[in-house]
C-alpha cells in the first residue's frame, strides 16, 4: 500500500510544504552525519550538508505470510488480540533500541505481486506479469533496489525466498547468483524440521539450536563473501510462517498453549479448540522467525557490526488459511510489523505515520546512495527511521491504498482474476471490488451439500474448495461449519460474494464485519472514499481501470501456471 494523496493534490514530492521539505533534508542530513562520523552534534544540529549517504549496511528479515504478530504490538490497538500471547523478544529489542511502525500494510496481500512492489518500489499493479501469483513471469526492465545496490558497490546475498511464485525465481535479486544456503534449509520451514529432528532422539532445545546454528552459519558464510570495506545488503527470506506447518507443534516446541487464545482472537476466528489450535502453531511459526533475528542480532555484535548495519523486519501479508486473512483487502490480510533498528538512531519510538512496504525500496536506494528511480509508487521512510520522537512524523500519511488480481490460476472459471482496491484511513476501510459477481476466493467446488469436499480434504488440499484461500485445520471447520446457525456467518463472510462497494467504520467495528456501504448516514464518506481512491488509482496508472483490462486477458488469464508448467485447472495437494 502506498500513502495516497488527496483527489485535489498533485504527486507529494511536487507538493512537499517548505517547511516540511526543509525539515527533512535536516533529518536526512542528521542521519548521513552520525553514520559517516564526520560531524559532531553540534555540525548535525546546525543542518550541515552530509559529505555523503550513510551507506550502512542493511539486514533485511521478510517472512512469508507474517501479519502483524509480534508481542512488542500488545495493547497498542487497546483491546485483547494474539498479540498478547506470542513472545518475541528480539522483535522487541528490535523495538526497543528502535522504531515499531504502528501502521504499516502490503500493497497486496498475495505472496508475488506483494514481493514485486516491495523490490521495485512500484504499486503492484504497475509491475507487468509480476503483479499476479500463478503465471508471474518478471520483467527484467524495472529496477529493483537489491540489484541497484550491487551496482552501487554494495555486496548482496540472501537465503531462500526473496521473489515467488514465478519465473526466473528470485529474479529481481539476481536469481540463484547470490545465493547464501549451504549450511542447510531447515530454518525455511522450523516445525518440520524441529519435529523431524525431535523425532530422531534431540530435545525441542536442541533441535532449536541446530536451526539456529544453521540460520548463523548461512550468514557467516555471506559476511565472509564481503570486502572489509564493502557495505552489504542481506535478504533472509523465510518461509516458516507459511503453510503447512506441523499440527500440535506450538506446544510441543514452543510451550504455547492453545488454551491461552481463548477471548483474544478476533470474532471472525471461531474461539473453539481446532482454531485456536491452528492459529498458535502459527504463533509458533512466528517465534521462529523471532528466534532467527536473535540468531542474526547475535552474529553482528560477534563481528562487531551492529552499529553499521539499518535492520529491518516485516512480512509479506497477513495469516494464510482463515478467513479474512491472505488475499483479502481487510486489516487481517493486509496489516503487517514492521520495525526497525537504525544506527546512531533514536530507540523506543512508536510511528503512527500509514507506510507502505514499496515505501523501503526508495529508503534502501537513499540510504546506499544509488539512484531512485523517478515515479515511484513508494516514499522513502528515511524521515520516519531517524526522527527523533514518534507519532505522527508526516501529516499527510493517513491513508494507503491495497489491491490483488489473480493468485491461484484456478480459482475461477477462465482462471480470472478477483480484482479489487481498497483505501484504507484512520477511520475508515472502503474497498471496490470490481467483479462482485465473481467467488472472492474462489469456486466453491461444492463446498457443501453431497458432494462436498472432506474434511480431510479440506485440511491438506488447497484446490479442494476455495482455492484461493490455503488448505488448513481452520478453513476445513469453517466450511464444514457452514450450516452451523452458531457460525453461519463466519463462512459468509470469508467466501460469500461481495457487493460492488464496501465501507467499514474503524471506530465502531476495528474488526471489519458490518459493511455500511449504501446506509444514508454514511453516503457522504462513502462517495468522498470512492473518489480519492479512483483518483489516486487514476494518478498511478492503474491498468484496471483503462478501457481494455490486461488483466481480464491473456497472458494474466493463461490457463497455465507459468512457475510450474502444468495445468492450472489440476487439482493439486501444493499449497500457492
Amino acid at each position: 500500500m502506498h500513502v495516497c494523496q488527496s483527489s485535489v493534490q498533485p504527486p507529494r514530492r511536487n507538493t512537499l510544504p517548505a517547511r516540511r521539505w526543509m525539515l527533512s533534508r535536516w533529518l536526512l542530513a542528521l542521519a548521513m552525519a552520525v553514520a559517516a562520523g564526520h560531524c559532531s552534534h553540534a555540525r548535525a544540529a546546525r543542518g550541515a550538508e552530509p559529505e555523503g549517504p550513510p551507506r550502512w549496511n542493511i539486514l533485511f528479515i521478510f517472512a512469508d505470510d507474517w501479519g502483524r504478530y509480534a508481542s512488542c504490538y500488545g495493547g497498542l490497538d487497546g483491546r485483547p488480540s494474539l498479540n498478547d500471547v506470542v513472545q518475541t523478544p528480539h522483535i522487541d529489542r528490535l523495538a526497543r533500541e528502535g522504531v515499531l511502525f504502528r501502521n504499516a500494510f502490503v500493497n497486496s496481500p498475495s505472496c508475488t505481486p506483494c514481493r514485486s512492489s516491495l523490490l521495485s518500489g512500484r504499486a503492484f499493479f504497475n509491475c507487468g506479469r509480476g503483479a499476479v501469483l500463478h503465471g508471474a513471469v518478471w520483467d527484467e526492465s524495472i529496477p529493483t533496489f537489491p540489484l541497484a545496490l550491487r551496482d552501487a558497490g554494495y555486496q548482496i546475498g540472501k537465503s531462500f525466498k526473496v521473489w515467488s511464485p514465478g519465473v526466473p525465481a528470485d529474479a529481481p535479486f539476481g536469481k540463484q547468483r547470490y545465493a547464501f544456503e549451504a549450511a542447510g534449509h531447515l530454518s525455511h520451514h522450523f516445525s518440520k524440521s524441529a519435529t523431524a529432528l525431535v523425532d530422531a532422539g534431540s530435545t525441542p532445545t536442541q533441535a532449536r539450536e541446530t536451526i539456529l546454528q544453521e540460520v548463523r552459519d548461512n550468514f557467516a558464510a555471506f559476511q565472509s563473501a564481503v570486502a572489509s570495506d564493502q557495505p552489504w545488503l542481506y535478504f533472509l527470506g523465510t518461509g516458516t510462517t507459511h503453510r503447512k506447518w506441523v499440527r500440535g507443534s506450538a506446544k510441543e516446541l514452543w510451550g504455547i498453549d492453545p488454551d491461552r487464545l481463548q477471548g483474544k482472537l478476533p470474532p471472525f476466528l471461531p474461539d473453539v479448540p481446532v482454531v485456536r489450535e491452528d492459529v498458535a502453531d502459527y504463533l509458533g511459526e512466528v517465534q521462529a522467525v523471532d528466534a532467527y533475528v536473535g540468531a542474526l542480532y547475535q552474529q553482528l555484535e560477534k563481528t562487531g557490526q551492529l552499529e553499521r548495519t539499518l535492520i529491518v523486519v516485516s512480512g509479506d501479508h497477513g495469516m494464510p488459511g482463515v478467513p479474512a486473512g491472505k488475499n483479502n483487502l481487510y486489516d487481517h490480510g493486509v496489516q503487517v510489523a514492521l520495525v526497525a533498528r537504525v544506527p546512531g538512531g533514536v530507540g523506543n519510538r512508536i510511528v503512527d505515520d500509514f507506510v507502505s512496504l514499496p515505501d523501503l525500496a526508495p529508503t534502501f536506494l537513499t540510504i546506499g546512495g544509488a539512484a531512485v528511480p523517478e515515479g515511484l509508487y513508494g516514499q522513502s521512510l528515511l524521515p520516519q527511521l531517524t526522527a527523533p520522537g514518534g507519532g505522527q512524523i508526516d501529516p499527510r500519511r493517513t491513508q494507503v491504498i491495497a489491491g490483488r488480481e489473480r493468485h491461484v490460476a484456478a480459482a475461477r472459471d477462465g482462471h480470472l482474476p478477483y480484482p479489487c482496491r481498497a483505501l484504507r484511513t484512520n477511520d475508515f476501510l472502503y474497498i471496490r471490488n470490481f467483479a462482485p459477481d465473481r467467488w472472492p476466493l474462489g469456486n466453491p467446488e461444492g463446498a457443501i451439500g453431497g458432494d462436498a469436499p472432506k474434511h480431510r480434504s479440506l485440511t491438506a488440499e488447497t484446490y479442494a474448495a476455495f482455492a484461493d484461500m490455503d488448505a488448513g485445520p481452520t478453513k476445513a471447520w469453517v466450511i464444514t461449519h457452514a450450516e452451523d446457525p452458531q457460525w453461519s456467518w463466519v463462512y459468509r463472510h470469508a467466501f460469500g460474494k461481495r457487493p460492488a462497494e464496501e465501507l467499514y467504520d474503524l471506530r465502531r467495528d476495528p474488526y471489519q464485519i458490518e459493511n455500511v456501504a449504501g446506509r444514508p448516514e454514511y453516503a457522504a464518506s462513502q462517495a468522498e472514499l470512492s473518489s480519492r481512491l479512483l483518483a489516486e488509482l487514476r494518478q498511478q496508472g492503474d491498468p484496471r481501470l483503462a478501457e481494455v483490462v490486461p488483466f481480464e486477458h491473456s497472458p494474466f488469464t493463461d490457463p497455465r501456471d507459468a512457475t510450474s508448467g502444468r495445468p492450472a485447472a489440476a487439482k493439486a495437494a501444493a499449497t500457492p
